[in-house]
Parts: C-alpha cells; structure tokens; sequence
C-alpha cells in the first residue's frame, strides 16, 4: 500500500459541484488518505433537459455544474470526510481572500491547492472568426486571473507542507475551434512553470496536470465513438485516471517533482 503522507493535510479544491467531476473524485480520494478539505464551487446556469440527466451528455454535464454540490457532499459524509463547502468566485480578488480566511478559520492552514475550477463558452463562439471580447474575458477571468489569486494566496499563507495542481487539458498548446479556451490552459501552464520557480524557496511544489477526453458526465454514446479511435489507449479517461495523478502529486513522495505539465491522455494530443 502506498504512504501519500496526507493524513490531516488540508486540500483546498476548486469546481466541486459536478458529482462525476475532477473535482469530486479529487476529494474523495484525498480523503480516503485522512485529508481535510476545503471545497469550493460555482453554480453555473446554462440550459438543458431534465429528461436527458439519466445519461451522459451536455445535459447531464450541465445539471451537474448548475447545482449546489449536495450529491458530492452526501458522497463526502458518508465517507466520514471532514470538510467545508463554499460557494464563491475566483475570479474576484475578495472572494479569494474569504475562501483562504474560512479554510483558515476552520483549518488553520491549507497545505494543498487544486486549481480545478475553469470557464469555457457553450455559445459556439470560440473560434477566431467569431470570438468576442466577452468570451475572452470571461475565460480567462476564471482560467488565468483566478488560478493566479488563488495560487498567490496559497503563497502568502504557506506553511510548512506546500504543493499546487493546476488543470489544464492535454490539447491547450493547439485547440482549433475552442481558441480562448485552449490558450488560457496554455497561458496556465506557462504559469506553472514559472510559479514553481518561485515558490521553489518555500519548499512549495507547482505542477500541471493535463487531461485527454475524460468522462466527467460530458460524453454521450455518439461522441465516445468519435473521439475514442484518437486515443491511443483506447478507451476514454476516467476522472480517478486523474485524481490518482494528483493524489501523488499532493503527497511528500513527490517533493522533488515540480513546474511539470504531466498529460493524462492515454496518448491523446501528444
């Protein structure tokens, strides 16, 4: 069995209301190895079937983003987990500064951060011939300018265990049809590295970690059957393909690991 190390660390998450999510599986994995969690969502309201939820598919996914994390904090108590769920907004500089003070307040400290949290446009806009200012700037309001407050709160509030994740995708460096998107990932892994340099003197580790096509509830029949013969592995990502891989990220084995981008892809977008 391996020894993460994580018992009584606190992990603070971002993009926790999705229950077939990164974000959720992340936690509970944390969990599982005696972390206490600090779980940060937004509710994110965009239209869709309630008589299609049953299955995977933009509906699910958007129901799934659109409510107030009950299902994942029903998963969290019958685990047994202790942990705060706050609803908030990266994106502004206030709102980061209440989420550090409540996991303070409740913790004492946040050991880990993972910037799981992103925004993406469902409008069809995101191409370079019809991309519009406020796209741009809603994407990388979240994407870029609210991974950054929340890594330089982490920053200023360290303590003597420190490692950061952030997420991006595995296609970030060329993501035809999904531009804004695609470059602020980009602009998340340049951030990665450079943070890692400096947040090296504090013993604090950054990294990426950048998932392929992954099912988080997005998925359905149709689409696995275009996307899965470009996957070299063969088969879609799951969400626990990418929590291990932050799990060990998180824990004291990988001191030594950081201002990497590690894909998470089976091959995909290499």
């Amino acid at each position: 069995m391996v020894e993460y190390g994580l018992k009584d660390k606190v992990a603070l998450i971002t993009g926790m209301n999705n229950p077939y999510g990164i974000g959720a599986t992340t936690a509970l994995a944390l969990a599982r190895e005696g972390a206490k969690l600090v779980l940060v969502y937004k509710r994110i309201h965009r239209p869709f079937d309630e008589n299609k939820t049953d299955r995977n598919g933009v509906d699910r996914y958007y129901a799934a983003n659109a409510g107030n994390a009950d299902a994942v904090e029903s998963k969290l108590r019958e685990a047994g987990s202790d942990y705060i769920l706050i609803e908030s907004d990266i994106s502004n500089e206030k709102a980061v500064k209440d989420i550090y003070a409540k996991a303070i307040e409740r913790f004492g400290k946040v050991d880990i951060l993972v910037n799981n949290a992103a925004a993406d446009d469902e409008t069809g806009v995101d191409t370079i011939e019809k991309i519009t200012p406020e796209v741009i700037d809603n994407t990388f309001a979240v994407n870029v300018r609210g991974s950054i407050l929340m890594m330089r709160e982490m920053i200023n509030h360290r303590g003597e265990y420190g490692r950061i994740i952030n997420i991006s995708t595995d296609a970030a460096q060329i993501f035809a049809g999904q531009i804004t998107y695609g470059s602020s990932k980009a602009t998340l892994e340049a951030l990665t590295r450079s943070v890692a340099l400096e947040a090296a003197q504090y013993g604090i580790t950054v990294n990426c970690v950048a998932p392929g096509p992954t099912q988080t509830g997005w998925i359905d029949s149709e689409f696995e059957k275009q996307v899965v013969p470009l996957i070299p592995m063969g088969q879609l990502i799951q969400p626990e393909d990418i929590s291990d891989t932050i799990l060990f990220l998180a824990s004291k084995r990988a001191r030594m690991l950081t201002g990497q981008i590690i894909k998470v892809s089976g091959g995909h977008a290499l």
